[in-house]
């Protein structure tokens, strides 16, 4: 614990937030003096409830077998790369992410940080290492604390809201300069990697791009940028939200992944000097192709999720490829041979990034290993191509609990946890009596 009690010491540091990130993305964890924290971690004394990782979205506990009943306690282990200073605070303040683990030190397997870690071993076991980058989208809404009400676009600098679509509008960013000058100091203080900030298609809708790098690291980053996010844009007066589908005549929120694959000796493994594809490119699309919608759970968790992906709304309902094709699943962005990539557009802006980026990874790790092919390239509007994509959390649920390839890679433990939080969740969502429902079937059936 030297690094962290210098890291500590060299800034100051007098709390330090420790986040562990749930099965949904949500950031739970403790608040401690960073002299305790330090002292707990020297005697691998921090602990914390192992029933963290079976809460649900609503804050239930969806445990069922005799482990979460008797709710055991998990050592934690700060990752000291992980520290950075959590801007906004009164008191010197910094974050930290914390891995789980057992009393014989062993990883939590239901840990969507140890999953995600699991699969990137499986890379290293091949001399492979994923390189990954987030864009991510989301929207500011007037503060609506009435959740029967539907959301509506926030007043901007000229006290007026946006009503129309303005993409990469610069007069409509600047509507809320205040607010983004805000979130960019504090990512700053915070060390996040982040490229563009733009304005998307929907009304009060933005969208930042992070820099390409470690799977975990981009994974924390997005969620302390979440964090960032929503308390800046409350100290402005107005919300901030990702969830996938927040308006129903805006197009949703995605969480885009721009991934590549690079060996030993840090060169692009999808494409030659020369420029052209290589095997591998294409087996990994095959994997993707083949794989992603037998486990959308892992990047579409929740029900919302599937509202955001319909035909004309700006997000794939299948999994075809194309070169520089945003219609498609799976984009193929123009780059020279050094940054050949794949662009994963499936993903919501609601999935927790570490199993949106596990479920990425297996599935094209999967396809070299198989050396499954890829179709054919689409040009043209791939929306006219069949929906291979599930419609409902319930059948993709229905569909991830028979893809039985992916779930013994991604462990047991943490499939029948995750398992367990959806079920709940999902029927949770079905004992809710809509207001669709009440409108038009109240006085007419």
């Amino acid at each position: 614990m030297s690094a962290l009690k210098t890291w500590i010491e060299r800034r100051g540091v007098a709390e330090v937030e420790c986040l562990i990130p749930d099965m949904n993305g949500v950031i739970r964890g403790k608040v401690l003096p960073a002299a305790k924290l330090l002292q707990a971690a020297h005697d691998g004394n921090l602990r914390m409830p192992s029933s963290v990782f079976t809460v649900t979205v609503t804050g239930d506990y969806s445990g069922d077998d005799a482990e979460a009943h008797s709710d055991p306690d998990m050592t934690l282990r700060p990752d000291v790369a992980s520290m950075c200073v959590a801007p906004g605070f009164k008191t010197p303040t910094a974050f930290v992410f914390a891995d789980a683990h057992h009393s014989d030190g062993s990883p939590w397997a239901s840990s969507p940080r140890h999953v995600l870690k699991r699969v990137l071993d499986l890379y290293g076991q091949m001399g492979w290492r994923p390189v990954v980058a987030p864009e991510l989208e989301f929207y500011l809404t007037a503060v609506n604390p009435d959740p029967d009400l539907p959301l509506t676009p926030p007043l901007g600098r000229s006290g007026r809201p946006e009503t129309a679509p303005q993409p990469y509008g610069l007069e409509a960013i600047t509507e809320y300069e205040d607010l983004i000058e805000a979130i960019y100091e504090h990512a700053e203080t915070a060390g996040l990697d982040l490229d563009t900030m733009i304005h998307e298609s929907g009304t009060a809708q933005l969208e930042i791009n992070f820099k390409h790098g470690d799977a975990v690291r981009l994974s924390d980053q997005v969620l302390v940028f979440k964090r960032i996010v929503r308390q800046v844009a409350l100290k402005h007066g107005v919300y901030a939200t990702f969830m996938a589908k927040p308006m129903e005549n805006q197009p949703g929120s995605a969480m885009h992944l721009h991934i590549s694959v690079v060996g030993d000796d840090g060169k692009n493994l999808f494409a030659t000097p020369d420029g052209k594809d290589t095997p591998m490119f294409r087996h990994f699309i095959g994997g993707l192709q083949t794989y992603l919608p037998e486990i959308t759970p892992l990047f579409a968790p929740n029900v919302n999720s599937f509202r955001r992906m319909r035909p004309g709304h700006s997000a794939p309902i299948n999994v075809q490829w194309g070169i520089d094709n945003r219609s498609c699943g799976l984009r193929a962005p123009i780059a020279d041979w050094t940054d050949r990539r794949i662009e994963v557009r499936l993903p919501g802006a609601d999935a927790n990034p570490y199993l949106a980026i596990a479920a990425s990874l297996i599935s094209g790790y999967l396809g070299v290993l198989e050396r499954l092919e890829s179709g054919p390239p689409v040009a043209g509007n791939a929306y006219v191509h069949a929906r291979t994509l599930p419609k409902t959390l319930e059948e993709a649920l229905e569909r991830f609990n028979s893809c039985t390839k992916v779930q013994s890679l991604l462990g047991e433990a943490f499939v029948r946890t995750f398992n367990a939080i959806k079920e709940a969740e999902l029927e949770a969502f079905q004992g809710v009596i809509s207001s669709w429902e009440r409108d038009h079937l109240l006085l007419k059936v």
